[in-house]
């Protein structure tokens, strides 16, 4: 098995999903939406960081955050909320850490205060993956588990806990963890394959991982990532209205056809607005390899796991699921593909092994 300990990817596609299922699990662990500011200066400034962060200018989002929780007093729940989030993309590490140690102290009640630990951990796990810290993984066990203490049920803290479990090489603790997820009511079943995932290989839980999704084609064929072990793929973001994406639509055709019956999936994901345009597209231009839309652009579930926000762009992943390249502009990725086949061939011969010694 590759050792990925080493392994560099850009790190905004797993953060995402970090992100995301951080603000899912405030939905789900507060009953009402977090109090923003009642200062009116304060308002006046929150109001312009949610734009800010509505347009992406995350640097500025981050700083109006924590210059609104100032003027109220440090008392904006959802500022310190976002201050965590923004400062974990950003990797300010102080004031991350403060507004978690703020949410802890001010927390009422035990869902909020799981919540709020779960927070904590889940900044000192991603402070331990970029820093290569054993003590920031440490801490996000510690608080992982007081999340868990507080709200049994808790399934982001199970798998943020595994995570960190992994991380600290106590696999036998991180299978537990994530065989414990598996389990758990109410969890998606792309999260499901991916916990199963690391139950077979904790290796793969120290990994940059590409975010697990689950889609429909065009020609109504679900892909999972996860389903897709063993086989190379490459994603490729674009629209019919970005001229260099219609330039880069050769290349990549060239690319389906060259290495027709390898393990390898070209998926190409559209951020058309215009579903009978894409398809008329897709069919004239013979773009016959698999073809996704994905609803709602930049701002879609797709272009949002893989914080996707020029095109055409394209991500190399391999054959564990492991994101190895991403690009922004037509690329040359038929070298690195080669390279990444010969692994894919090494894990479908270790698949095939295993099925026949399965009784």
């Amino acid at each position: 098995m590759t050792t990925y300990r080493d392994v560099r990817a850009t790190p905004t596609c797993w953060l995402t999903v970090f992100t995301l299922c951080l603000f899912s699990s405030l939905t789900v662990a507060q009953t009402a939406p977090p109090a923003g500011p009642t200062d009116p200066k304060a308002q006046k400034t929150y109001q312009e960081a949610l734009e800010l962060a509505r347009k992406n200018q995350i640097d500025s989002a981050f700083d109006a955050f924590r210059k609104a929780d100032k003027q109220d007093g440090g008392h904006c729940i959802d500022c310190k909320h976002r201050i965590v989030k923004y400062g974990i993309e950003l990797q300010e590490w102080k004031p991350a850490e403060a507004a978690a140690a703020e949410l802890i102290a001010q927390a009422q009640g035990p869902r909020n205060l799981a919540l709020a630990h779960y927070q904590a951990g889940a900044l000192y796990l991603y402070q331990g993956v970029e820093k290569h810290k054993d003590e920031s993984f440490a801490k996000a066990h510690e608080e992982f588990t007081k999340a868990l203490e507080n709200a049994p049920n808790f399934p982001d803290a199970v798998f943020g806990d595994g995570k960190a479990l992994a991380h600290l090489h106590q696999d036998d603790a991180a299978k537990s963890r994530f065989e414990q997820y598996v389990k758990m009511p109410g969890t998606e079943q792309v999260d499901r394959q991916r916990a199963l995932r690391f139950v077979s290989d904790p290796e793969l839980a120290r990994a940059k991982m590409a975010p697990p999704f689950m889609i429909t084609t065009a020609d109504g064929q679900q892909i999972s990532l996860d389903a897709l072990h063993g086989k190379v793929v490459l994603m490729d973001f674009w629209a019919t209205w970005c001229h260099p994406c219609r330039e880069a639509i050769p290349h990549m055709r060239d690319i389906a056809k060259k290495f027709k019956g390898e393990p390898l999936i070209v998926l190409s994901v559209s951020l058309d607005d215009d579903e009978k345009a894409w398809q008329e597209f897709i069919q004239k231009n013979e773009m016959t390899w698999p073809q996704y839309r994905d609803p709602g652009g930049f701002k879609g579930q797709m272009a949002g796991l893989f914080s996707v926000r020029a095109i055409p762009h394209t991500f190399t992943i391999d054959a564990d699921g492991v994101l190895q390249e991403e690009h922004v502009g037509d690329a040359s990725v038929e070298g690195k593909i080669k390279k990444l086949l010969a692994r894919a061939h090494e894990v479908q011969v270790a698949q095939k092994t295993s099925d026949k010694a399965t009784p």
